[in-house]
């Protein structure tokens, strides 16, 4: 399926990319979190990837009061910006940011429903949005700091409110991510059981290591990339 896409600024704020099929649809629509490097040529592969197999995606900036219009290289600085924006923002900052994008979605006329996905730190941010009633299904790669309260500038409880999530949710782990070790894929899932949630779907990917979706650099797994973007994609359509 062919795509289109445009850059937009959610309530003349955040740069954004929305990609979304050819036609006028309508789709649903996806909230689409990045890592810390925000919108590389190698995160806006994986979402027109999404957006072709039918959802309308929005891929915000989630720095955008620090790396405002700023892509990251995959390199020791980018790494450290990355590291450095994110501990100067609020955990309050992250959720009005989130609102601002979920209300964008909620307002276009070509998004039916919609759902959240993210990467790393952005699936922890992804983990937040299905807090959101508006947000339907949610699928979460290799999330980072949920087991640790790590975030931001403080500890956002994300996992002391997980029985705040309503929605579908979907939580992908690599065995080898330094990032998220067992120990700390133990401690999520059972914070996650113990928060009542039922609809719930994990995958913890053998050999998989932290990023092995970035289609740049030595973790990339082709294979593994190919498993998890199908089980993600029939778990927002709801296996239709």
């Amino acid at each position: 399926m062919k795509v289109t896409e445009e850059e937009v600024r959610l309530a003349g704020q955040i740069r954004s990319i929305v990609i979304r099929p050819v036609g006028d649809g309508p789709w649903p629509g996806v909230l689409f979190y990045t890592d810390i490097f925000q919108l590389t040529e190698s995160t806006l592969r994986t979402a027109r990837r999404l957006a072709s197999a039918g959802f309308l995606v929005c891929v915000p900036e989630i720095y955008p009061r620090r790396l405002d219009g700023v892509v990251l290289e995959f390199d020791d600085a980018g790494k450290q910006a990355g590291l450095d924006a994110a501990a100067a923002t609020t955990t309050a900052q992250f959720d009005a940011d989130r609102q601002i994008a979920l209300d964008h979605l909620s307002q276009r006329a070509d998004v039916t429903r919609i759902q959240a996905v993210g990467f790393c730190l952005g699936g922890h941010l992804a983990f937040r949005a299905a807090f959101d009633p508006l947000v339907e299904a949610t699928v979460c790669f290799y999330p980072t700091g949920l087991h640790d309260g790590s975030l931001g500038a403080d500890d956002p409880a994300t996992l002391a409110n997980a029985s705040s999530v309503r929605g579908r949710l979907m939580v992908i782990f690599g065995s080898r991510d330094p990032h998220v070790p067992a120990a700390a894929r133990a401690a999520t899932i059972q914070a996650l059981y113990e928060a009542g949630l039922e609809d719930l779907e994990l995958h913890v990917y053998r050999g998989g290591e932290h990023a092995f979706m970035r289609d740049v650099g030595p973790r990339h797994d082709p294979v593994l990339t190919e498993l998890a973007l199908a089980e993600a994609v029939s778990f927002l359509k709801e296996r239709a």
